[in-house]
């Protein structure tokens, strides 16, 4: 892989992890209602899991999609119904008690892992980024590296959207700012399915 090629998949992974999509509004609203420290498998675990899913993606599953389309509509229907699932929760978190929300959990590292295989906006920045910035003069190393940058680029962009969450834990502690603030973060969630189930 060449500098140039390096620096573009760096731009692109960069792009592609940090707007917002369901990983970062979950992480963001996640920080709001339990904290930083409660929040971190849950931010590992989409960092983990994300890597793997483009590992997977480049050591063959992207090629099964593309064979076999209907593999990605059923991981879109299954993404689309867990993300509602996600949404109906932190829609209805209402509370919190000492710095933590009074009902719920955030999401555990396998569970963060799990849901990279059925995220359709993850899907499609591993086919994308598998199908452009590989290598198939020394694709098994290409497909690492575009693995270890994404995974390394997840860090500090999830990160940021945890950071914004913590912060406003505070302001939001006050009233019914809670209450409005999660019906939003599920009603974003909701609409961020919109355009990867186009």
């Amino acid at each position: 892989m060449t500098n140039e090629t390096l620096l573009a998949l760096i731009g692109f992974a960069l792009a592609a992890s940090i707007t917002p999509g369901p990983n970062n509004m979950m992480v963001f609203a996640s920080t709001v209602n339990f904290g930083f420290s409660r929040t971190l498998p849950h931010i590992s675990g989409v960092v983990a899991g994300f890597a793997l899913l483009m590992a997977g993606v480049g050591a063959g599953l992207g090629a099964v999609i593309t064979a076999f389309p209907s593999v990605l509509v059923v991981a879109k229907i299954a993404g689309a119904l867990y993300l509602l699932w996600i949404a109906w929760k932190i829609g209805t978190t209402r509370k919190m008690a000492s710095g933590e929300a009074t009902t719920g959990r955030p999401l555990t590292f396998f569970q963060a892992v799990g849901f990279q295989w059925v995220n359709p906006k993850g899907w499609i920045m591993g086919l994308t980024a598998m199908s452009v910035f590989t290598d198939p003069a020394d694709y098994a190393r290409s497909v690492a590296i575009v693995a270890i940058v994404f995974g390394l680029i997840t860090i500090p962009s999830i990160s940021l959207w945890a950071g914004f969450g913590s912060g406003l834990r505070h302001w939001l502690s006050y009233g019914n700012r809670l209450k409005w603030f999660n019906i939003v973060m599920a009603l974003v969630l909701v609409a961020s399915l919109w355009p990867m189930l186009r």
